[in-house]
């Protein structure tokens, strides 16, 4: 089987269960983030735990980078330097984070109450390692493409913006609306 870039969705009818499947599911290999998601009995969903492979790299590497290109303005430079190229590999690894939360919105409604959900996205050579752990934990397994799941997050990220637009534009019309003048109630026209 040639490798497949999955988002695999474990889901545990038991809040309690997801803990031990989590701390094992970050050796999983090909392994690129992982979440953990629960719902009391009562319907309230919270992020329990979240965790990335080589979170920070990109931030570290950038300010080397930054460091080194900042050589040429001597010790000031490399300070700078060092400085801007962590903030552009910080704000790299921000827009990642803000499309990770969106597909963990979009997601959301597959816990159940008094459950909680594993979310995975890695590549997988085989289902067999993800598929072992569900079955070792009692939780059931959902796989969905990752390409494809960007798109539906995306997709549904544009609809929420027009919707956004389309109200706040209804607003500003009515705001704009003239206010009727010399007309009070209970008068003729």
């Amino acid at each position: 089987m040639s490798e497949q870039h999955n988002v695999v969705l474990l889901t545990f009818p038991d809040a309690a269960a997801w803990r031990t499947a989590f701390d094992e599911a970050q050796h999983l290999p090909g392994l690129r983030q992982l979440a953990a998601l629960e719902r009391s009995a009562d319907g309230l969903l919270e992020v329990q735990d979240t965790f990335t492979r080589g979170a920070g790299v990109t931030t570290v590497s950038s300010g080397v980078l930054g460091g080194l290109v900042g050589l040429v303005g001597g010790p000031i430079g490399v300070l700078l330097g060092f400085a801007a190229g962590a903030a552009l590999g910080n704000a790299a690894e921000e827009g990642r984070a803000t499309e990770g939360g969106a597909g963990l919105i979009m997601l959301s409604p597959r816990v159940p109450d008094g459950g909680a959900l594993l979310v995975l996205e890695l590549r997988e050579s085989s289902p067999d390692r993800a598929d072992d752990l569900a079955s070792r934990h009692g939780a059931t397994v959902e796989r969905i493409d990752a390409q494809a799941f960007a798109e539906q997050v995306r997709a549904a990220e544009h609809k929420a913006e027009q919707d956004t637009a389309e109200q706040d534009a209804a607003e500003q019309n009515v705001a704009e609306e003239p206010k009727a003048e010399g007309h009070r109630p209970g008068e003729g026209a």
